[in-house]
């Protein structure tokens, strides 16, 4: 099956099945909720967008290892764990002003996320544990973990008692590029990161050693590649 009519069947399945829960199978109500009703006014396309660039850039990682074979699910731990790494910064620097402080946040948060899925690596490289399991259950322990440090250390203490934190310091927010909305430069950050990846994957050796280890691992053996190298990638 070609990855497009995956997708179309995917999409067409799930319309049918959230026409017949939501709305009692009021299809037309439906259709126009999700696919007309985003693209006529301008706060849902920019809200649209604003939620579209994080995923996009978890899909683009996420592409990447299906590629080497490595079927990492737990994307959303990953993202969760970099948000605390990268939100404690921009805590700790609360009441600071600096250009610095934006590609602060977003190396602790790489390195967050990249820490959390480096558990999975290290259970898959040295005791050959299934990815799958590790990462599907690694994602529930991000969000109680989320969650116990909003009801603790990363709670602010003016806000009632309320599990959230503090607002982020002007310094610490991605400059908008769409005014009276909330879309930023993580949009146009995406595009360009999406055209990274292709080219590291179809002009890069790493791209060649990536497709290799995970369509062919003895061939990839053959050739030299460290499939264990490769999974860490």
């Amino acid at each position: 099956m070609s990855p497009l009519l995956a997708l179309t069947l995917t999409a067409v399945t799930a319309f049918f099945i959230f026409a017949f829960i939501l709305t009692d199978f009021e299809v037309s109500s439906v259709f126009y909720t999700l696919f007309v009703e985003p693209l006529i006014d301008t706060y849902y396309i920019s809200e649209l967008l604003v939620k579209a660039a994080p995923l996009i850039m978890i899909a683009l990682g996420l592409s990447i290892g299906f590629r080497a074979g490595v079927w990492n699910i737990g994307a959303e731990g990953q993202f969760v764990i970099g948000g605390i790494t990268g939100g404690a910064v921009g805590l700790y620097f609360y009441n600071v002003e600096g250009f610095w402080l934006i590609p602060l946040m977003s190396l602790a948060a790489i390195l967050g996320g990249m820490f959390y899925a480096g558990i999975a690596a290290f259970l898959k490289t040295k005791y050959q544990v299934n990815e799958i399991l590790v990462t599907l259950m690694l994602t529930y322990v991000a969000v109680l973990f989320l969650s116990a440090m909003l009801q603790g250390p990363m709670r602010n203490p003016s806000g009632f008692n309320f599990p959230e934190s503090r607002l982020f310091h002007d310094s610490a927010l991605l400059p908008i590029i769409w005014q009276g909305t909330r879309l930023n430069i993580g949009l146009i950050i995406a595009v360009i990161l999406s055209f990274v990846t292709w080219f590291g994957i179809k002009r890069h050796l790493s791209g060649l050693q990536i497709k290799i280890t995970g369509s062919a691992p003895r061939a990839a053996k053959f050739a030299g590649f460290d499939d264990k190298k490769t999974i860490w990638f």
